[in-house]
């Protein structure tokens, strides 16, 4: 190593190494963070409407597995004739 006297001798070469070393151990630490606002919270719990839906949905769903579940064709042809009659 070359002395020159404009610099100092307390300088070490691999002090830069070290240090890019250091911010990589720093930025290792940290992790990511999820934040969910109030707004959000709300929406997911639902609505009342959404609830009761899905209560219907699974009353269906048993009946379908219990096999107690009945299609009513006469029904089904008037909501099907309604609709293509709009």
């Amino acid at each position: 190593m070359k002395i020159n006297p404009y610099q100092s001798v307390q300088q070490n070469p691999y002090r830069k190494q070290l240090e890019k070393q250091d911010k990589a151990a720093e930025t290792k630490a940290k992790s990511d963070k999820l934040e969910i606002s109030f707004e959000a919270l709300e929406m997911q719990k639902g609505t009342a409407i959404e609830k009761e839906r899905q209560t219907k949905v699974e009353d269906l769903k048993q009946k379908i597995e219990a096999g107690e579940y009945k299609v009513n064709p006469q029904a089904v042809a008037n909501k099907f004739y309604q609709f293509w009659n709009e």
